[in-house]
């Protein structure tokens, strides 16, 4: 299993998309070392690593590797289509 940390950045926004989570950041570091397990990893932009989510397809963990750490870090997420629990719109009005 592979060494995932996450930013408080990327707890606030899952809790905004995921409710009744105890413990978020524990629950985005295994939900993100097991969809790296089954492969659902994609290159992004400036060298992050886009990680799909395996319980909602929709849910998107962009990642930064610490080389020197050995750790993958989760600094964001979204969601796709247009069902999303916070719609675009709104994540868009903050640019």
């Amino acid at each position: 299993m592979a060494l995932v940390a996450v930013t408080d950045h990327a707890v606030e926004r899952y809790l905004q998309r995921v409710r009744g989570a105890l413990d978020p950041r524990r629950e985005i570091a295994a939900r993100v070392a097991t969809a790296l397990e089954a492969g659902r990893v994609e290159p992004g932009a400036r060298g992050a690593r886009l990680v799909r989510d395996l319980q909602r397809t929709d849910l998107v963990f962009v990642c930064m590797e610490d080389v020197p750490r050995g750790e993958l870090i989760v600094v964001t997420l979204w969601e796709e289509g247009e069902e999303a629990r916070v719609p675009k719109r709104f994540t868009d009005a903050l640019r």
